[in-house]
Parts: structure tokens; C-alpha cells; sequence
């Protein structure tokens, strides 16, 4: 495997993260105070996990390549994905929240390439219109996890018994997504 292409975004954070993008390049996002040295530092101490995560998504793309794919969805097949995503996902927000234990704002339907939600500081919630073609388990994982956001903005252990306490099984939707979510991906024109 070659080095990794690494590029580093600068923001208002208050920590420093490692994300493998698709296209295998590093992304390191790190707050604005953070010295360029102790940046290389994080990505050295982390290079033996960042290494092993690369190896293995180049090994699914690879498999992922070989894999024959669904024909696209059609944009009208699209919009009727979107419509019912507007009726379900809010449905089951309302269902949720109260037992998260939390407020949120506005509920947005995207076709998205990249993530199944997303929960910003305010509380605004997006969702990919594909989860209408999960199973109903996986669509409500989704929600309790970007719901849980509202608790803790990041994926930290807290987090996670966040998602468990409301769906104590939630590991087995979280797989489906990872072993099956390209598949849906793949769907977008």
C-alpha cells in the first residue's frame, strides 16, 4: 500500500479526529490552536489503526468492484423514496425523542452519497431518503443515533450506551449498514 495522501481542515473543534474518505486520502481535522507538530504526533501515535483501516477498506473496495450492481434508481423512483421518507422519518423522530430525552429542530430528507444522517449543533436533523429501503430497524437505529447526538456530538463511549439504552440490539442494524449500506448507496443516479 502506498503513504496515505493526508489533509489536514482546521476548524472551531475542540479535538482532533482521523477519517479515511473513500477515495483512501486521510482527513485530519484538528482545532485551530493545535501546533502542526502535535498533529503529526496524533497521526503517528495513530498510524498502526489508521494502516490497518486503510488496508482494509482498499481490500472492500476491491471486493466492492467485483460486485455486480443494482441499476440506479430512476428520479421519479427517487422522489417517491423522498415523499415516503417525509411521512416515516418524522413519524418515528416524534417516537423517539421523548425517550432519548431530547428536543430537536428541523428534520430535512436528502438523497445523500456518503451518510444515512446527520444531527448539527442546533439540532437539525438530516436523513437519506434510501433508508426507506432498510429494514424498519435500521431506519430507527439511524434516528436514535443522530437523536443521541443531541446528547453527545461525537462517538465516544457515552455515546454509544446512549444508543443502547434505547436499542440494547442496535449493533445488529449497525452491521446491516456497514455490510449492506454500499449496496443502497449504489442506487443513487
Amino acid at each position: 500500500m502506498e503513504k496515505a495522501q493526508i489533509r489536514i481542515i482546521r476548524s472551531k473543534r475542540k479535538t482532533v479526529a482521523l477519517e479515511i474518505r473513500p477515495d483512501l486520502s486521510v482527513l485530519v481535522r484538528a482545532p485551530y490552536w493545535m501546533a502542526d507538530w502535535q498533529i503529526r504526533k496524533f497521526v503517528d501515535e495513530k498510524s498502526d489503526w489508521l494502516y490497518a483501516h486503510l488496508r482494509e477498506m482498499e481490500q472492500k473496495q476491491k471486493l466492492e468492484a467485483a460486485r455486480p450492481k443494482a441499476a440506479p434508481l430512476t428520479p421519479g423512483e427517487l422522489q417517491v423514496l423522498a415523499d415516503e421518507a417525509l411521512r416515516v422519518i418524522p413519524e418515528r423522530v416524534r417516537f423517539y425523542a421523548p425517550v432519548v430525552g431530547v428536543t430537536y429542530g428541523r428534520i430535512t430528507i436528502r438523497n445523500q452519497r456518503t451518510r444515512w444522517g446527520s444531527c448539527s449543533a442546533k439540532g437539525n436533523l438530516n436523513f437519506n431518503c434510501l433508508l426507506m429501503k432498510a429494514p424498519p430497524e435500521v431506519l430507527d437505529y439511524v434516528v436514535v443515533h443522530e437523536l443521541c447526538h443531541r446528547l453527545e456530538m461525537n462517538h465516544s463511549p457515552r455515546f454509544w450506551a446512549q444508543v443502547e439504552r434505547v436499542l440494547p440490539d442496535y449493533k445488529v442494524s449497525r452491521k446491516w449498514l456497514r455490510e449492506h449500506g454500499n449496496e443502497l448507496m449504489d442506487l443513487n443516479p
